[in-house]
């Protein structure tokens, strides 16, 4: 199965609140209820957050898991600071898994919403 996160760019709070509803809604049914979203304001917060580097960083811990910081900076072929200030922003968004097990990534797709 494939794991995948909804990236959402703008909106409005009614939006999320839809989603979340509906979510509730279904399980409330007893369906099980597995959805990824991730919301950004615009598309300044999103880009600022979602650069190349850091998008390459994803693919690589989809593909190669990573022990520590040290050896995803290595394998990247970038420096450790920048590696792990990228490291902390995704894991404190939800895009990456962090803990003794060492790094990586679950989700498989990240879909993007724009509102217009």
């Amino acid at each position: 199965m494939t794991k995948e996160l909804t990236v959402h760019i703008g909106g409005s709070f009614n939006d999320m609140a839809k989603r979340v509803s509906e979510a509730w809604k279904l399980s409330g049914q007893g369906a099980a209820v597995a959805e990824g979203h991730l919301t950004f304001v615009n598309w300044e917060a999103f880009s600022s957050m979602m650069t190349t580097e850091r998008l390459d960083l994803l693919r690589h811990l989809h593909h190669q898991p990573e022990a520590n910081i040290a050896a995803l900076a290595k394998s990247l072929r970038r420096s450790y600071r920048e590696v792990h200030e990228d490291v902390e922003l995704l894991d404190r968004a939800g895009l990456l898994e962090l803990d003794d097990a060492g790094l990586r990534t679950s989700y498989d797709e990240i879909r993007t919403v724009i509102a217009l």
